[in-house]
């Protein structure tokens, strides 16, 4: 589905995450990989013989599952922050969540803060955003005010921060720096799009916070 000028999604399935492609070059998360072929045939709509990069917005199976299947069928090299990639390359998933058993996949590149990831149309900043996972990053195109969020912020909520290598204080603090952006076009990793401001979900999110800490 084509969600912008040379942005394709294609929405998670069950508890897939969605995944988005970028001019053909570049793949926002993988999915859990059940659901590969469906992927495949709906990417073999469109030219992906330059797809050189898949980028793991954290390390949860329902985002990395599928990268490996994708870097096999692409060439293209599985990309995450440094801060989650031993969780991914010692299997440390949480594929058990999702009725799968755990998968290790190497990491050809790691992000990093400030990094840039650029295609024909599109130049988009990596912002480090831990709470979700320690690892967690959002891509940020300034020019389009487009935020492509995995995790981190939803059309309507936040991540969750119990899962292992979570952090509350972490996502207060992600959630500010978002605050900071200006976002017409919120692309999350699950659930719809959202077109407009994000600073509804982050009022509540730190309303959320501040009623907790006085409880």
């Amino acid at each position: 589905m084509l969600i912008y000028k040379n942005i394709h999604l294609l929405q998670g399935i069950d508890e897939d995450c969605n995944v988005y492609v970028i001019d053909g070059e570049v793949m926002i998360d993988a999915g859990t990989g059940k659901f590969f072929p469906e992927m495949k045939g709906e990417m073999e709509k469109t030219d992906t013989s330059a797809l050189k990069s898949i980028i793991n917005t954290h390390y949860h199976f329902d985002h990395t599952g599928g990268s490996k299947k994708f870097r096999d069928w692409l060439g293209a090299e599985i990309c995450i922050h440094s801060k989650d990639r031993e969780y991914m390359e010692n299997g440390n998933t949480l594929a058990e969540m999702f009725g799968e058993k755990p998968r290790i996949t190497t990491v050809d590149s790691v992000l990093k803060e400030k990094g840039v990831i650029k295609t024909k149309n599109f130049r988009f900043e990596i912002l480090h955003t831990p709470g979700h996972t320690p690892g967690s990053v959002c891509l940020y195109e300034r020019e389009k005010c487009i935020l492509i969020s995995g995790d981190t912020i939803f059309e309507g909520n936040f991540g969750r921060t119990d899962l292992p290598g979570g952090s509350m204080e972490d996502m207060m603090k992600s959630l500010k720096k978002l605050s900071e952006l200006k976002v017409s076009y919120l692309f999350p990793g699950h659930g719809s799009i959202k077109i407009g401001g994000i600073g509804f979900v982050i009022k509540q999110a730190m309303a959320l916070k501040q009623k907790s800490s006085t409880v």
